[in-house]
């Protein structure tokens, strides 16, 4: 699969928003208040964590002097930093946080079509490519979307965007190991994966002898800590790689805290 472009990543970023807005439409105001899998976080949070970081990206992208000042006040005072951030949309209506998300998501894209596409972008680790910038946005909206839909009760359809979420997953192996202060085993791990559409995603040497393989929505759940492994239909050979997938991480930050065996059910199915 050739490398994505600034195009297509901004059109497959507003088509995942678009998802995670259909789970929106038509939800009262007293489901926003729902409370999501992610610990102490609503509805709301999740949307309003969306919209920030989509703002905090185009500011990124346009103005990195300005996001310089951004990143010091959350190097300063991570826990105070973090609050601050909540309290952009405590208390927004549902209406209201859309369209916060909507001008934001907006920023976002359009920032990113004026820029450099050779241009790196900084961003509370450590500075990225334009194209990583979006996909790591496409990984965030889709992972914040599952907790909408989980919190909602429903299922989402899978889609070819899901390549973009299981390239990083792929790719965040040694920060996976990182994050919790281990060391990186030497040995490489195969991926393969099916798409949605029964396509093949590969990934690492086909000789390899550690493994993983299944569907691609699965892996994806995984690396995003939305689903335990346990609970996907993933074959993984014993070793480094069910090591990796006990720890995998995409997301930037500190370790999640994931999901408890069987909390979605045996496959990851549980009417959402």
């Amino acid at each position: 699969m050739s490398a994505p472009d600034v195009a297509s990543l901004c059109a497959d970023l507003a088509s995942e928003r678009d998802a995670v807005v259909s789970l929106l439409d038509g939800i009262n105001e007293a489901a926003w208040a729902t409370p999501t899998p992610a610990e102490g976080w609503t509805i709301s949070d999740q949307v309003g964590h969306l919209a920030w970081f989509d703002g905090a990206a185009a500011v990124a992208i346009a103005e990195p002097g300005r996001f310089a000042e951004i990143r010091a006040e959350a190097e300063a005072s991570p826990v105070d930093f973090v609050e601050a951030v909540r309290e952009r949309w405590a208390g927004k209506a549902g209406v209201d946080l859309q369209q916060w998300w909507s001008d934001e998501h907006a920023r976002l894209v359009g920032a990113a079509r004026m820029a450099d596409p050779t241009q790196r972008v900084p961003w509370f680790g450590p500075p990225m490519s334009l194209t990583s910038k979006l996909t790591a946005r496409i990984m965030e909206t889709w992972a914040h979307g599952q907790d909408v839909a989980d919190a909602l009760g429903r299922r989402r359809v899978p889609t070819g965007r899901l390549r973009h979420v299981a390239h990083i997953g792929v790719r965040a192996r040694p920060f996976s190991y990182a994050a919790h202060g281990l060391e990186m085993p030497s040995t490489e791990v195969r991926v393969e994966l099916t798409g949605p559409d029964g396509e093949d995603w590969q990934w690492g040497d086909p000789d390899l002898a550690d493994r993983i393989s299944g569907p691609a929505e699965d892996f994806c759940l995984v690396v995003t800590q939305r689903r335990h492994v346990d609970d996907t239909a993933l074959i993984i050979t014993r070793g480094p790689a069910r090591e990796w997938m006990g720890i995998a991480q995409a997301f930037a930050g500190a370790p999640g805290p994931g999901r408890r065996p069987g909390q979605f059910g045996a496959g990851g199915e549980e009417g959402v």
